[in-house]
């Protein structure tokens, strides 16, 4: 965007904008001025509600941002009269009404008190919008859904008044604006679906039946009229499911996560049948979780995706390393929560040091019954000690007062696998290897206790090594080869992110979308919804 040439006003404001904008001269039917005692004191009262707007004026010795009767204090209005306008290309709400207000506010005019309060409106507009925009419209994930442990990036509210100061302001508020390039990518993918929207949608539903290669009928054509619909298909005349359609349909399913094997089953048409108002909303959730990351990702970091079953090395935005992964099961206790850590170590033949949830839910009630059950798995006290299981009578014990610890030694069969790699963090939730390597096969793969389970644990270690060993392979497996547990460290941290997508942008640019597991997107949508956001012409 120009800095010297300001952008074209939306038209969708009241007819008044522009001359609303072009300055307070036009606007007052008697002349007031921003300099005044009067003026910094009716500033001074009307901030205090605010208390990043009142030490901003405190500081600045309430001098006006907005009301001075100069070129670029005119800058300042419009710039920010257009960014509330078009709030909702973010998934905002609609802001649109607000600047109308604020218009009608400046044209009314008629003290200096009345500027003073247009002065305050004005700072508390930009603080809501940028604060929305920057760090997300939700203040507290973590109210929303408990595995959404995430801590927001804060930022001071008094930078955003800060900003405009500068004789730039278009440009300000346009570097407000998340600057990943998924942020970038999900806005554009919003505005594609709201054209379908608008254009009628994907068509008729595909009737909910198995049909596969040599079908053909009135769901066959029903299937191909979607999947052109959708982009999936060329244009054809076909009545048949051939090569073409069963191509479409493993394109269709390789980019919602489904299992590729170009049969529309249930699960498959499940997906197909899904109205662009959910996609919609997919993204617009999507837009508000990349807003909640931080802007410093790594330039190194790793990204796993709960919602598409992958791990990933990410390095200077490109994608160096991808496996699949198997993520908490869908009850309440076992799901895998959502935050960012750095990766300080990984620990070569670990042992199983099982979670004490774990000991007192699943195993007490097993010794109670057969004190040798999960005899690969040993018992300790508090002082490290195995303890001699037929010495011991379970059934006195209850989950509060069982006294003892269980740990599995380093093993091929061992829970953690060959390897784990740490975060350290009070969740207790780390990536790992694991025997159990069949799960790897599932198209939905949430099965474990709540850490992440990585097909290719190895390879992994070899990538993350590479840093710092000219033989990652040969040193690792040397290591491996002592059977004993053996902490490596990483000479250089690497950022974690657990993140939870049910809409992104792929590596070739494809929008995919992915099944809400956990259902927490369906939770945030609400919250949105609650906080005015809204799908263009669908709701009110």
């Amino acid at each position: 965007m120009s800095l010297a040439r300001a952008p074209k006003l939306s038209t969708s404001l009241t007819g008044g904008l522009l001359a609303a904008v072009l300055g307070l001269s036009v606007l007052c039917a008697a002349p007031v001025r921003a300099e005044s005692a009067g003026f910094r004191q009716a500033v001074a009262e009307m901030a205090w509600e605010s208390d990043a707007v009142a030490a901003f004026y405190r500081e600045n010795g309430y001098a006006p941002l907005w009301t001075a009767q100069t070129p670029l204090a005119d800058m300042r209005r419009r710039a920010l009269l257009q960014a509330l306008d078009e709030a909702e290309m973010h998934g905002l709400p609609d802001m649109s009404l607000r600047a109308a207000d604020l218009i009608e506010q400046m044209r009314a005019v008629r003290s200096t008190r009345d500027l003073g309060a247009v002065e305050v409106a004005l700072s508390r507009a930009l603080v809501d919008y940028a604060a929305d925009l920057q760090t997300g419209l939700i203040d507290n994930p973590n109210r929303i859904d408990d595995g959404i442990v995430r801590v927001k990036h804060k930022v001071d509210p008094k930078t955003y008044l800060s900003g405009m100061q500068g004789e730039h302001p278009y440009a300000f508020l346009q570097s407000l604006v998340p600057a990943s390039p998924q942020y970038r990518a999900l806005m554009r993918e919003k505005l594609r679906l709201q054209q379908l929207l608008a254009a009628g949608g994907w068509g008729a539903n595909v009737p909910v039946r198995k049909m596969e290669p040599g079908d053909s009928g009135a769901g066959v054509i029903a299937l191909r009229d979607r999947l052109v619909t959708m982009g999936y298909l060329a244009p054809t005349a076909s009545r048949e499911f051939d090569l073409a359609l069963e191509d479409a349909v493993r394109r269709f399913q390789a980019e919602h996560g489904l299992e590729v094997d170009g049969v529309a089953g249930e699960g498959t048409l499940a997906e197909v049948n899904r109205p662009v108002t959910d996609r919609l909303k997919s993204v617009m959730v999507a837009m508000e979780r990349e807003r909640w990351l931080t802007p410093e990702r790594g330039t190194r970091h790793i990204l796993v995706n709960q919602t598409d079953f992958t791990a990933k090395i990410i390095d200077n935005g490109e994608v160096t390393f991808e496996t699949r992964s198997v993520i908490g099961a869908t009850s309440h206790d076992r799901r895998s929560p959502e935050f960012s850590d750095e990766m300080e170590h990984m620990v070569v033949n670990p042992s199983w040091y099982v979670p004490r949830s774990i000991v007192t839910k699943e195993y007490l009630p097993k010794l109670q019954s057969n004190p040798n059950a999960h005899s690969y798995i040993e018992i300790t006290d508090s002082r490290g000690r195995v303890v001699n299981r037929d010495s011991v009578d379970f059934s006195q014990f209850t989950a509060r007062s069982f006294p003892f610890a269980m740990r599995q030694p380093p093993s091929g069969s061992n829970a953690l696998g060959l390897v784990k790699f740490m975060f350290p963090n009070q969740y207790n939730i780390y990536l790992h290897d694991t025997p159990q390597k069949s799960l790897f096969g599932r198209e939905v793969r949430a099965f474990s206790h709540g850490c992440i389970r990585l097909q290719k644990p190895f390879e992994f270690a070899y990538a993350l090594l590479a840093r710092q060993t000219d033989d990652p392979i040969g040193y690792f497996q040397s290591i491996l080869d002592t059977r004993k547990e053996t902490k490596v460290d990483l000479k250089q941290k690497v950022p974690v992110h657990i993140i939870y997508r049910t809409a992104f942008i792929s590596e070739t640019g494809h929008a995919e979308y992915r099944r809400d597991i956990y259902g927490r997107d369906a939770k945030i949508w609400d919250a949105l919804e609650q906080a005015g956001v809204a799908l263009p012409g669908v709701q009110g």
